[in-house]
């Protein structure tokens, strides 16, 4: 699936992944392949995902996530 992340600043990542975990306002959440549309918030904390087989992590202050159809769209304050 595909995994968009945006700052203010501009484009952090355009990569494919097979997951990610989130920082949402209720507890950390995963998403994966074919996960059911949402939108929501995040805080605080750690983005986590996988590109090119290692583990990649992204450190937010919040923003917002949509999922729809295997794209993950994230803007984030860094």
């Amino acid at each position: 699936m595909k995994l968009e992340i945006l700052s203010p600043e501009g484009l952090v990542t355009d990569t494919e992944t097979g997951r990610v975990f989130l920082p949402g306002a209720m507890g950390e959440f995963e998403v994966l392949r074919n996960h059911a549309p949402l939108i929501s918030t995040l805080v605080k904390g750690v983005i986590r995902y996988e590109e090119g087989g290692s583990t990649k992590e992204l450190a937010v202050n919040g923003g917002f996530v949509k999922v729809c159809d295997n794209v993950i769209s994230v803007c984030v304050e860094q």
